[in-house]
C-alpha cells in the first residue's frame, strides 16, 4: 500500500528520479514533447516544497515511488477555457507534474484519491499526446471539459472531477 505524505527537501533526488522515468514514458508512449527542456526541474520540485504543494507516494520499503503537486486554488491557467467550459466555478485543487518511478501501477488513482479527501473538485490537464495520462483522467471520473493555453503558449486538454 503507498502512504502519501508532504515532499520534504531531502525528497529531491528521489522527485527527480520520478520525473526522469515519466519523461522517457511519455517518450516510449508517443509523447515525445510534453515535458522538454529539463521540465519539471529541481527548481520547480523545491519550489513546490518549499510552498507544500509537493507530495510523495512512499510504499511498505520507504521508497520514495511518486510525486505529484496539489494546489488548492485558483489556477492562473485555468482562468480562460475554450471549446467547452468547467463543470462548475467552486473552490478547486489541480494535480500538476504527476510523475512515478514505475515500479507500481494505479499511481493516479492513488493520487486521485488523496486528492478526493481534501477538496471536492480537482482539474488538471494534459498534452494532447499524452493518451495515457487522458485515459487514466477518463477512468477515475474526470469530464474533458475543453482547451487552456500554458504559460508558456502550449495548448493542454482541461480535465475536471466533481461530486458537487
Amino acid at each position: 500500500m503507498i502512504q502519501i505524505r508532504k515532499g520534504q527537501l531531502s525528497d529531491l533526488d528521489d522527485i527527480i528520479a520520478c520525473y526522469s522515468h515519466a519523461r522517457q514514458f511519455m517518450r516510449d508512449s508517443g509523447n515525445p514533447n510534453q515535458w522538454v527542456n529539463g521540465y519539471p526541474s529541481r527548481e520547480i520540485a523545491a519550489a513546490d516544497i518549499s510552498a507544500g504543494n509537493n507530495y510523495v507516494g512512499v510504499d511498505s520499503n520507504g521508497d520514495i515511488v511518486m510525486t505529484f503537486a496539489f494546489i488548492i486554488g485558483p489556477d492562473p491557467t485555468y482562468r480562460v477555457i475554450t471549446d467547452g467550459e468547467w463543470l462548475n466555478n467552486l473552490p478547486y485543487g489541480t494535480i500538476h507534474r504527476i510523475a512515478s518511478n514505475g515500479k507500481y501501477h494505479g499511481m493516479m488513482q492513488c493520487c486521485v484519491e488523496f486528492c478526493s479527501r481534501l477538496i471536492d473538485n480537482i482539474r488538471l490537464d494534459t498534452h494532447e499526446r499524452n493518451i495515457p495520462m487522458q485515459r487514466a483522467a477518463e477512468r477515475l471520473g474526470f469530464v474533458r471539459c475543453g482547451t487552456i493555453i500554458c504559460a508558456n503558449g502550449t495548448p493542454r486538454i482541461a480535465y475536471q472531477r466533481s461530486r458537487q
